[in-house]
């Protein structure tokens, strides 16, 4: 027998795995908003999910169902999640409003930001926020903090923004 590969093929080495009220409509939301590719699933009792692969680009992120009685709640029985899911793409414009069309809400507008990115967050319907990002410019660190102070001049004189 052939030995099993540490990280299993497909996947990176960190892997989102998020809990959702209603997951299959979440599986389908995410197909709609970030052409996500369904993967597989296994239903349990009752249908829900129990566990689900899916593919957005070059990454995996796997799904469930929430099972409260087990300790596994989504972002809207915790009045929200403190992750945010990040997802670089090729055009954000086009990203954000093929998100915004599927129903996400935009939390942080699209704009180009000071570390190079051309970013903004939505929040999916389950509560999981997503930024979204293009890469536009490298920068070094001291470039990104330089331009940090005259974005947020708080965060120049070492505050917390």
């Amino acid at each position: 027998m052939q030995q099993a590969r540490p990280i299993p093929e497909g996947f990176h080495t960190v892997t989102p795995h998020l809990v959702c009220e209603g997951a299959a409509e979440a599986l389908a939301f995410y197909a709609k908003a970030f052409g996500a590719v369904e993967i597989g699933r296994m239903e349990g009792p009752g249908g829900k999910i129990m566990h689900a692969e899916m593919r957005i680009g070059d990454s995996r992120i796997m799904l469930a169902d929430a099972f409260p009685d087990y300790g596994s709640r989504g972002p809207k029985a915790l009045g929200g999640s403190a992750v945010a899911i990040h997802l670089y793409v090729p055009d954000a414009d086009a990203a954000w409003e093929q998100a915004i069309g599927a129903g996400a809400t935009p939390v942080m507008p699209l704009d180009d930001a000071f570390w190079g990115d051309r970013y903004g967050q939505v929040a999916d319907p389950f509560g999981h926020r997503w930024s979204i990002a293009t890469h536009q410019r490298d920068l070094s660190l001291e470039q990104i903090q330089e331009a940090m102070k005259t974005m947020m001049p708080a965060a120049g004189a070492g505050e917390q923004p």
